[in-house]
């Protein structure tokens, strides 16, 4: 089983021992040894390349990604695994006072980096922000390492995404900024699978919903630094 995943921690990333992992390898190994699958393989790339690789029969399935309308014209998408809000990686001390997308776009000096592709392009845009001032990366420790050098003022990612690179990363003197729930509500990942994987993804999703919300599942994904509240908004039942 290929796995298509990139670097961003604490999802994805690869240890001191050269080991790929994080909670959503975790949680793709787990569910392919519950159905029997003896090879696992996780398969680095970046995030404008892991649907059109999964179309291209390069994995059979991806790390989570939010399942937006535009993205299910090409892949399906299992039960929810995590549920997260986003968040700007700022410089130490957020000498713009920056709290979110609208605060950004009230500042009219202030340049926001996005990875080319992720929906968190759409949310600054539709918060306000003009495309004049968004630069586009195409990886993490790209967009990151402009704010660290004053070249942009915040990255806007998953919070989660910026809070995991912040602990591997402490002497960058960055810090993170949770958007407001009242501006953004959490969003919700998803593993992803090619329109003509079917049978693999009804599997899956019957594994998710047996594991999801264990004991064993919070344990995996506490290691992690996700808590059991944000856990708990994966465990509701499918629509």
């Amino acid at each position: 089983m290929k796995f298509g995943y990139l670097i961003e921690p604490p999802f994805n990333y690869v240890d001191a021992n050269g080991h790929v992992t994080g909670p959503d390898v975790e949680l793709a190994r787990h569910v392919c040894r519950e159905l029997g699958v003896s090879a696992f393989e996780p398969v680095e790339t970046e995030f404008a390349e892991l649907l059109p690789g999964l179309n291209r029969g390069l994995w059979r399935m991806t790390t989570g990604l939010f399942s937006t309308h535009e993205r299910q014209r090409t892949a399906q998408f299992s039960r929810p695994i995590w549920a997260l809000p986003d968040g700007l990686l700022v410089q130490a001390g957020n000498p713009l006072k920056l709290s979110g997308y609208r605060s950004i776009a009230a500042h009219l000096t202030a340049r926001l980096a996005v990875i080319r592709d992720q929906i968190q392009h759409r949310s600054a845009v539709a918060g306000g922000v003009p495309e004049s001032r968004i630069v586009v990366f195409d990886t993490y420790t790209q967009a990151a390492r402009t704010v660290r050098d004053g070249i942009t003022d915040a990255y806007a990612s998953v919070g989660r995404a910026h809070g995991g690179f912040i602990n591997q990363n402490p002497d960058w003197a960055v810090e993170m900024v949770l958007v407001d729930p009242d501006e953004k509500p959490p969003a919700f990942g998803s593993f992803a699978f090619s329109l003509g994987d079917t049978a693999l993804l009804r599997d899956i999703n019957a594994v998710l919903g047996d594991f999801l919300g264990t004991d064993t599942h919070r344990q995996m994904v506490a290691e992690f630094g996700f808590s059991d509240a944000e856990v708990d908004l994966v465990c509701r039942p499918m629509p």
